[in-house]
């Protein structure tokens, strides 16, 4: 399984299933991530937290530990 968190910057990957339960899970659901959509990792800070994505045509910072509830597959 890999997770948001582990993907390389610059690459795209697609959101293929959401970890966590209830008001966390609904937060991420809330921020566009849903099953499907594909994720461009824009930057990660230094510290390794936050990570710095694109997803639906927007820019946002998502925190490593959600990161961490978002399982995805590829990168191209």
């Amino acid at each position: 399984m890999q997770t948001l968190k582990e993907a390389k910057i610059g690459s795209t990957v697609k959101v293929v299933k959401l970890h966590g339960e209830g008001a966390v899970k609904r937060r991420i659901m809330d921020m566009g991530i849903t099953k499907g959509v594909e994720i461009h990792i824009r930057k990660v800070a230094p510290l390794g937290d936050p990570i710095e994505v694109t997803v639906r045509g927007y820019e946002l910072s998502i925190r490593k530990a959600d990161a961490e509830m978002i399982e995805t597959v590829g990168s191209h």
